[in-house]
């Protein structure tokens, strides 16, 4: 007698749990007529079968099939196993190569042209089924009922499906919003001024500047959110499946895709101040620098606040015009439970010393030399390419000048034919000269010598100033190579009367340096304190 299991499964919370104990029941009855002894059931509860991703019982029962748990598994059809052609497919093969056989209720044992046919059935299904759901959305909308989810401010009507019901609480909360930013306020100053007044926010512990601001692509946000002025946009952003995580994604559509109806019912601020928060994003996303795009500063990016973990940002300058940073997490909500101000210069400074102090490792400095000597070789050979280039032209030129010389003193040509081509391969015959005098004399390459290691002895004490005239300039390289040794520098304020500062650089160096450089072990991760005082006092 075949040991046999059974594997039920239906797909939304939607429908009846009664289906898994009903295709249980079917699939008992079979295994009595085919005389099959069930040692085990499976089950997956409002589990998609667009993916294997999340299914328990599914990964349950492959792994006892691994073990030789069972020779048969019994379904009601092959749609409860995958709706997915890749995934039948593959649960096929994998059962198929353990020996176990899959039978189906309704079509017998199952083999590989049965296996393709009802994968492609099931994927078309559900492909067709998703287009038909977004057809009725769409008319949903078309007449001015919500296609689902109900945004800040809003709750469902339980009384009339699709329709919105306004929470008179939260429209208070957005009326202020739209308010405030219309006024100028910035919406890091919102979120802030929100928390303060510890108003609960959509998502989340606390309001911040992204809450309101939201995206222009995916067109959501609070001050973006057309609904509050009494339209109902739809179809802005696609949901899609990764076939390797299971995880719903959401793509951004083209505005020309998104649908649009009025339901002014549900307004809760008038047209003209929605219009005038849109006008004012519009104006401030116009100015955006495409500085943006690299690194303003050689630290930008890569600080975080040792009390939150959060990214630190510039916070305007002092009187003379230093630059400060200060936690985001407590410029943007407030919610940083010890924010210190520091100033960027003393940070990049103490940053800067640190990595020289590193980089003058012996490890480093071995690495230093081998890069010089195979910088120098590649030098060499391509200053000796590029000289053996110019003397083989330089042949050539002078070559075709003795020909057409030769040819005006033999009498085939004469000197006016000539004379043109004489002066034109005169010239390029100068140009070659002047190009090989620039061209370096191949040399053998030499041991570094001790001034070359001294040149990098003050590279090392110059380096502050070198970056920072490098990025005043347009000039990145340098900086992108010293940023690419760090992840990132947590700063903490120690808490002394000094205002010491310590500072962990979590980096790359131990790709320079090796596995454990030094017997503390630096890199991986540095710690380094020096006293700098306070920008404010008590910050």
């Amino acid at each position: 007698m075949l040991r046999a299991v059974i594997y039920a499964r239906y797909s939304t919370d939607l429908q009846n749990e009664r289906s898994i104990g009903d295709q249980i029941e079917l699939c008992k009855a079979h295994c009595q007529k085919k005389n099959f002894h069930v040692v085990d059931t499976y089950d997956d509860q409002a589990r998609s079968g667009a993916s294997i991703i999340g299914r328990s019982g599914l990964l349950a029962l492959m792994d006892g099939a691994k073990r030789k748990k069972f020779d048969v598994v019994v379904v009601e059809a092959l749609d409860r196993l995958s709706r997915d052609m890749e995934d039948l497919a593959g649960i096929h093969k994998r059962l198929t190569f353990g020996g176990t056989v899959i039978e189906a209720v309704n079509e017998g044992p199952v083999n590989t042209v049965l296996v393709g046919l009802r994968g492609l059935i099931g994927q078309l299904y559900r492909e067709d089924n998703a287009h038909k759901i977004r057809r009725g959305l769409s008319g949903r909308v078309r007449d001015g009922l919500s296609a689902g989810g109900a945004p800040y401010g809003y709750r469902a009507d339980p009384a009339a499906k699709g329709k919105l019901i306004i929470i008179e609480e939260e429209a208070v909360v957005i009326r202020r919003i739209f308010d405030e930013f219309v006024k100028g306020r910035s919406p890091r100053a919102i979120a802030h001024g929100l928390n303060q007044d510890e108003i609960s926010p959509p998502r989340g512990r606390k309001w911040n500047a992204s809450t309101i601001n939201g995206s222009k692509q995916r067109g959501n946000g609070i001050i973006r959110n057309a609904l509050y002025a009494g339209k109902l946009v739809w179809n802005k952003v696609s949901m899609v499946k990764d076939p390797d995580t299971g995880r719903r994604l959401s793509r951004p559509n083209a505005p020309d895709q998104w649908q649009s109806a009025e339901v002014a019912q549900v307004r809760i601020v008038e047209a003209e101040v929605f219009e005038a928060a849109k006008n004012r994003k519009r104006k401030a996303e116009g100015i955006r620098p495409f500085l943006q795009k690299r690194p303003r500063r050689l630290l930008s990016g890569l600080l975080r606040c040792g009390s939150c973990g959060a990214g630190m940002s510039t916070n305007g300058k002092d009187p003379t015009g230093r630059v400060r940073v200060r936690c985001s997490a407590a410029t943007e909500s407030g919610i940083c439970p010890d924010p210190k101000t520091f100033y960027l210069d003393k940070i990049e400074d103490l940053v800067l010393r640190t990595l020289s102090a590193e980089l003058r490792h012996p490890a480093a400095i071995t690495e230093y030399v081998r890069t010089y000597h195979e910088e120098r070789k590649r030098l060499v050979a391509a200053a000796g390419a590029l000289r053996g280039t110019l003397e083989r032209k330089l042949q050539e030129v002078r070559r075709e000048m003795d020909r057409l010389i030769d040819a005006v003193a033999k009498g085939i040509l004469t000197p006016e034919l000539v004379r043109s081509k004489i002066k034109d391969a005169d010239r390029e015959r100068e140009q070659i000269l002047e190009k090989l005098s620039q061209v370096d004399t191949v040399e053998n390459v030499v041991v570094l010598h001790p001034t070359a290691l001294a040149r990098y002895e003050r590279q090392l004490c110059d380096l502050h100033a070198a970056f920072n005239a490098g990025l005043g300039a347009g000039d990145n390289a340098g900086c992108e190579a010293l940023r690419d040794l760090i992840d990132k520098v947590t700063i903490y304020r120690k808490n002394d009367r000094a205002g010491r500062v310590r500072i962990e650089i979590a980096g790359k160096l131990n790709a320079l340096l090796g596995a454990d450089p030094h017997p503390r072990g630096l890199w991986g991760v540095v710690v380094a304190e020096e006293g700098l005082e306070p920008p404010t006092q008590g910050l």
